[in-house]
């Protein structure tokens, strides 16, 4: 059975240049070794040493996995990216281009897309049961619908709260956050998301008013004044003599004064790079989470808003995909580069897609019935599409309120609701959706309560 950690079977096409190494030493026949020795051309051994030496290192202490969300907020449309159907009724205005994946087409708003998919996998039936914006984006970034007894924790908090705090900056960071930033739920506010900004701008308040000895002198009076208030009544076991203030207060001193905090500089980077992720917030959102990334932190979500085209579908979603284009296609490439795609998933989608039928104000509306998402690295298969919608449904079918949300198999094929999505997400970042976690009412949850599916996995 495979498992996500498992390195033992042949990595993807484009892993490290480690591992193809390590692989190529097999391919090295008994009598060519031998012929290689007898003529003193023995030095390419150092090579290859050196390569199986750092494979050997990489399977004994495998690297735990990280997740990069590209989150689309308002619902992009599946028929102006990644599943467009030119010529239908339902096609709208855009056009398919070919990409690196023989006889798949997108949508020609994603040209630098189209050419990185050969190292995704392309999920074109995606479906839901909820089409409001709030609680479709909670089902979509906690894998559940919401509930009025509990809040369940986004997909960012769990892998935090799975994999040891060993930076001195926040491990669950969004970018550009809208309404409905990330949230730790029920594990606390502890792995709510740290939220900030243009990273073109310094993060506010990150620079003391002196130095950090005088400062650390200044704040120990002032914070044992405030919590012997905070803490009368409180539980004096349980580590509860520190409270949730002052842990926060000693932790944004450390990343004061760490040397991490350069992981957000974008502006380190050379101007070509800059160029390739976009002159825009959002392209700029993604080179930080490359950065963030390569510096230990676990989960980054990049919002891009503004895909809500009930009106003017085409020109908004054609202005939104120029900006996701170029920083999608350079991040999984910039992470590729730097070795760190076999390690990071990263998920490009929003809460829901939009209708198949455009509606009298030239826009398309809400729907959870068949919407893509785009997944790559870690061990999610390379240049693989899963699912598809039809290109030509009855038009009697959305003159019914019952009719395609009742039974969204006449609009998808091989469809894969929310739930499910979050227990393959899980299990390809090395957790076990089953694993049941007590709330602090005393209530055990599960992860998820979805399936793990298995096709979407190298």
């Amino acid at each position: 059975m495979f498992h996500p950690l498992d390195t033992s079977s042949p990595p993807p096409r484009g892993a490290g240049l480690a591992l193809s190494g390590c692989l190529g030493y097999r391919r090295f026949h008994r009598r060519r070794m031998l012929q290689m020795a007898a003529a003193g051309s023995t030095s390419w051994l150092t090579t290859v040493a050196e390569r199986l030496a750092r494979a050997g290192e990489r399977r004994t202490t495998p690297r735990p996995k990280s997740l990069l969300i590209l989150w689309l907020q308002g619902g992009p449309s599946q028929l102006e990216t990644f599943d467009p159907h030119p010529g239908a009724w339902i096609g709208g205005d855009v056009q398919a281009i070919a990409t690196r994946v023989p006889r798949v087409q997108i949508a020609d708003t994603l040209p630098a897309t189209a050419e990185v998919l050969d190292r995704a996998t392309l999920v074109r039936s995606v479906i839901s049961k909820e089409g409001d914006h709030e609680r479709a984006t909670y089902h979509v970034k906690t894998g559940w619908r919401p509930d009025p007894t509990v809040v369940h924790p986004s997909i960012g908090a769990i892998v935090c709260y799975k994999s040891p705090a060993n930076i001195e900056i926040p491990r669950h960071i969004s970018i550009l956050p809208s309404q409905w930033p990330a949230r730790g739920g029920y594990l606390g506010p502890a792995f709510d998301a740290f939220q900030m900004y243009d990273p073109a701008n310094p993060i506010p308040n990150l620079v003391g008013p002196t130095s950090p000895e005088v400062l650390q002198r200044r704040l120990d009076p002032l914070l044992q004044t405030v919590e012997s208030e905070f803490q009368r009544g409180r539980l004096r076991d349980l580590d509860r003599r520190r409270t949730q203030h002052q842990t926060t207060a000693r932790e944004a001193v450390r990343m004061m004064t760490s040397e991490q905090l350069a992981a957000f500089d974008v502006k380190r980077e050379g101007e070509t790079t800059l160029k390739r992720f976009g002159d825009t917030p959002f392209g700029r959102g993604c080179l930080a989470a490359v950065r963030l990334l390569s510096v230990g932190v676990r989960c980054v979500e990049v919002e891009l808003n503004g895909w809500d085209s009930h009106i003017n579908n085409h020109e908004l979603q054609t202005s939104n995909a120029a900006i996701l284009d170029p920083a999608l296609a350079a991040t999984i490439s910039e992470l590729e580069a730097r070795d760190l795609l076999e390690d990071t998933i990263v998920v490009c989608g929003g809460e829901f897609g939009r209708t198949p039928q455009i509606n009298r104000a030239g826009g398309r509306d809400h729907w959870p019935h068949g919407f893509s998402v785009l997944l790559a690295g870690g061990p999610f298969r390379r240049g693989y599409v899963h699912g598809e919608t039809i290109a030509n449904p009855d038009p009697a079918w959305f003159k019914r309120k019952d009719s395609p949300e009742a039974d969204s198999s006449r609009w998808v094929k091989d469809p894969i609701d929310v739930p499910d999505l979050h227990a393959t997400l899980l299990y390809a970042l090395g957790i076990d959706p089953s694993e049941e976690q007590m709330t602090p009412i005393g209530r055990p949850l599960r992860w998820s309560d979805g399936r793990v599916v298995h096709q979407l996995l190298a």
